[in-house]
């Protein structure tokens, strides 16, 4: 069974996903802020991280950052699922790291497809 970690502060949509992905045969562990999310990706070793940028504690870009100079994580896939959507918040987030970026709200089959195709 595929981990993926759920980076997410807003506890609706966290439990949410969780239920979703659970439901598509998946094992989910969630934090709730930057550093315990980092924390987490470093001690779980998930197959994927599913990541919110603006979180308490350390925004989702620094983790993103983290997790890509670790060479013991750094080949995690990400997906920034985020409220921030401009074409330039886009670019930011593949520069640092991230696989594929979706924008809040979401189609919730689009984000499976998404979490399919990079654990292929």
């Amino acid at each position: 069974m595929k981990r993926i970690l759920i980076i997410e502060d807003e506890n609706e949509l966290c439990d949410f996903l969780g239920l979703r992905l659970e439901k598509s045969g998946f094992e989910v562990i969630a934090a709730n802020d930057g550093v315990e999310g980092l924390n987490k990706a470093r001690v779980e070793n998930p197959d994927l991280i599913i990541l919110d940028l603006m979180l308490p504690k350390m925004p989702g870009e620094e983790v993103c950052k983290q997790v890509r100079k670790d060479p013991r994580i750094s080949g995690i896939p990400i997906i920034m699922l985020t409220a921030k959507c401009t074409d330039a918040d886009k670019v930011i987030g593949t520069v640092i790291g991230a696989d594929v970026y979706i924008a809040k709200p979401f189609e919730g089959a689009k984000l499976i497809q998404a979490i399919n195709k990079l654990l292929a």
